[in-house]
């Protein structure tokens, strides 16, 4: 197999075109989770949302737990060969759908969501590293921002199509169950609306096996990260240990608060909408799309303007703060008005993670896969913070705009941190 060296002054195409395509991939799966937080509160008749926000756990928390074993598969599978297992994996999970529905099981429903979520950890693993290296690392967000593009593309279809085929006829089951007389009608109405899993996730498994098969007889160069030089801007103990560079430990936890603050925008925006009231219907059940359209207009940006007009580093400033502003009107308004200030989050998030990811991983050498691994770990900040926002309007029963901004703002601080010092940590002063 071929090698792409990672000082090669232009990006390969060919890897681009695949990269972005899989980037559409676990854009659609990551994002129909934001259909399934009101579709399993429905199907499954929980109580809570802390409840049906476990569906967001249980897709990122898998990102912690098997970052660091995809990076171990990657050094012995490589990075083609991990895509491809990847989408094998994803496929699996989506099957795992059909049993969940026909036993009625919530604990199997978020265990197939999390099978699909370790899948996704493998492809974040290998894919993010990938497209830092195949060209000069200072445009890296540039081409993480194409990527994204087609990401968040994938974003606004998923929940449009789900929303679709799911919650329909979720709301209609809505009015029926409160109609419902005996346990018996209540089961049969909740085993109907569970039966409208079947179709897609079936349709989706085999989607996923097809492009596995394609993806791999596909010549796919390899990239030898090991073969990369350290950077010299980092100390001279640097080719010691991974825990050489500060830098990448700082910026997974800017991960963290980066998924954090990105999920809630994203996922947890119908939530917010349903709270509010006063929003339309069809807002309610294609929230997710309207914030990831405007995170697309975010990487449009991010793609005509780094590096050529802002760096990677002062895009992150100005999006953190944009971040603070979008979050705090949000609070201080209602209705409509409020709904469109936290759909406005996608804009102020779409730049985060491209700048971010290359920040952490820059320099890493030889450790550039160990490296990615315990940034794609920060993901795991969309599996806590729904649970952190859920715990604080249900448990705490703080007025659920007030404790949207207690979520948000701490996450948006750090990133600010990381974007004015963190991501330098380590350098030579």
């Amino acid at each position: 197999m071929d090698s792409i060296q990672p000082q090669k002054k232009a990006t390969a195409l060919v890897p681009m075109v695949i990269c972005c395509a899989l980037f559409f991939i676990l854009g659609f799966v990551t994002w129909a989770n934001g259909s399934l937080i009101p579709f399993a509160k429905k199907a499954f008749d929980l109580e809570t949302d802390l409840q049906a926000f476990l569906v967001t756990f249980a897709s990122y928390i898998a990102y912690f737990f098997l970052a660091i074993p995809s990076s171990w598969i990657l050094k012995k599978i490589g990075f083609h060969n991990g895509l491809v297992v990847s989408l094998v994996v994803l496929g699996l999970g989506s099957l795992l759908f059909i049993p969940a529905a026909e036993k009625s099981s919530y604990v199997l429903f978020l265990t197939a969501i999390f099978v699909q979520g370790s899948g996704m950890a493998l492809l974040q693993t290998a894919v993010n590293p990938y497209l830092s290296i195949i060209g000069p690392i200072d445009s890296a967000a540039q081409r993480i921002s194409i990527a994204g593009f087609c990401n968040k593309t994938a974003g606004i279809v998923a929940p449009i199509v789900l929303g679709a085929l799911l919650l329909k006829g979720a709301n209609a089951a809505e009015a029926r169950l409160a109609s419902a007389v005996t346990e018996l009608e209540k089961q049969a109405i909740l085993n109907e609306l569970l039966d409208q899993l079947h179709t897609p996730y079936l349709a989706l498994a085999i989607l996923l096996g097809v492009l596995a098969l394609l993806l791999k007889f596909v010549k796919l160069p390899e990239v030898n990260v090991d073969e990369e030089e350290v950077s010299t801007e980092v100390s001279s103990n640097s080719s010691k240990t991974i825990f050489s560079y500060p830098h990448l430990f700082l910026g997974s936890l800017a991960i963290f608060f980066c998924v954090a603050v990105e999920v809630m925008a994203g996922d947890i925006i119908g939530t917010y909408a349903r709270e509010l009231g006063t929003v339309p219907q069809v807002f309610r059940d294609n929230a997710t799309a309207f914030t990831l359209g405007f995170m697309l207009v975010g990487y449009l940006i991010g793609m005509t303007t780094i590096p050529k007009f802002i760096s990677q580093q002062k895009a992150l400033m100005v999006c953190t703060l944009v971040g603070i502003l979008f979050t705090v009107l949000s609070v201080f308004t209602s209705g409509v008005t409020s709904f469109w200030f936290v759909a406005l989050l996608g804009l102020a998030n779409s730049l985060m993670w491209p700048a971010i990811f290359p920040l952490g991983i820059k320099g890493l050498g030889k450790f550039t896969k160990t490296g990615s691994a315990i940034m794609i770990m920060g993901i795991a900040g969309g599996a806590i913070w729904p649970l952190v926002y859920g715990f604080m309007k249900d448990k705490l029963h703080i007025d659920f705009q007030h404790a949207f901004l207690y979520a948000m703002l701490p996450g948006y601080l750090y990133i600010i941190y990381f974007a004015t010092k963190g991501h330098k940590a380590g350098a030579k002063s």
